[in-house]
């Protein structure tokens, strides 16, 4: 009775019902993440939990899309598991480049939180598939708007790596050794022979976070550089004006000039250690302002993804 149930949800609402089992399987995963990040020792069936989330987020999207015929990115219900989707590949991606615990376990929560918020807290009406607005139904719905969920999934990792670089070895000074750029160079003296500069350096776990979180917020930074433009050329077509400054346009602009404060100190002011990883954090309440805070204002062009108003 309980798999005809199953199926019958399946087949008569299966956007539903991947999203639930999205989040049940991220609890899951949750715990079994925490307990390889105190086992010091990353696990095959935390990152294999991971792909299944990615897949079934997927689906879901891709279901999505087939019943509302436009890509499934046009509320804030769509946006919130694309949101999702974008996290967790990011995750997977930086687990390819560097194998520890510590990455599953700050994006794993972020990932079960979205979800849960997308199924319990907003209201029916918002999950429902519905006709485009005059002002969505443009070319520029998938560049716009998938270029800056994918910016604000690569931001919110970058955070949250800089936010875990500053909670190991909290008691000791802080001194990365990684360039901006994630070579692994960095400024020192003169006073070596050839052989001791060509030597390879072995890298702590601060130090591989704080390249990766760089790496990430510079991934995203482009990203978003790419979607406000996109946006600003969209807005033209669609309002006749290149920049309103209503409050959706304004965070994301705050955002932008935010992480181009930090990606230059970084760069040319030669910032490392717990001040750019500091700067870097804050960044995460920033993003969350500018993604979902200004929904609840319920003012402004953007209205048709607000919760209230």
């Amino acid at each position: 009775m309980m798999l005809d149930n199953l199926f019958k949800n399946l087949i008569f609402d299966p956007v539903s019902f991947l999203g639930l089992l999205t989040f049940y399987l991220l609890l899951i995963n949750l715990p079994l993440s925490l307990a390889a990040l105190f086992a010091k020792k990353s696990s095959f069936i935390v990152r294999l939990l991971t792909i299944s989330v990615n897949l079934f987020i997927t689906f879901q999207l891709i279901f999505r899309w087939s019943i509302s015929g436009h890509f499934p990115i046009s509320n804030l219900y769509e946006s919130l598991y694309f949101l999702t989707w974008g996290i967790s590949i990011g995750q997977l991606l930086i687990e390819r480049e560097y194998r520890s615990p510590i990455i599953p376990s700050i994006a794993i929560p972020i990932e079960l939180l979205t979800v849960a918020f997308a199924c319990f807290v907003l209201p029916d009406d918002l999950k429902l598939s519905s006709n485009l607005v005059p002002a969505l139904r443009s070319s520029w719905l998938i560049m716009h708007v998938s270029v800056v969920m994918l910016s604000y999934a690569a931001l919110i990792i970058g955070s949250l790596l800089s936010a875990s670089v500053l909670f190991i070895n909290k008691s000791q000074p802080l001194q990365i050794r990684s360039s901006s750029t994630g070579i692994g160079g960095y400024k020192t003296s003169n006073n070596f022979s050839l052989n001791e500069i060509v030597d390879s350096v072995e890298f702590s776990h601060s130090e591989e976070l704080d390249t990766l979180s760089y790496q990430s917020i510079l991934i995203g930074f482009v990203l978003l550089t790419l979607g406000l433009i996109s946006g600003a050329v969209w807005a033209n077509e669609a309002w006749g004006t290149w920049w309103s400054w209503d409050p959706k346009e304004t965070w994301a602009f705050i955002s932008w000039l935010f992480y181009a404060a930090y990606l230059h100190m970084r760069i040319s002011k030669g910032w490392q250690g717990r001040r750019p990883a500091l700067l870097a954090t804050t960044g995460f309440l920033v993003v969350l302002v500018c993604y979902l805070g200004v929904n609840f204002l319920g003012i402004g062009l953007h209205s048709y993804g607000w919760i209230f108003g």
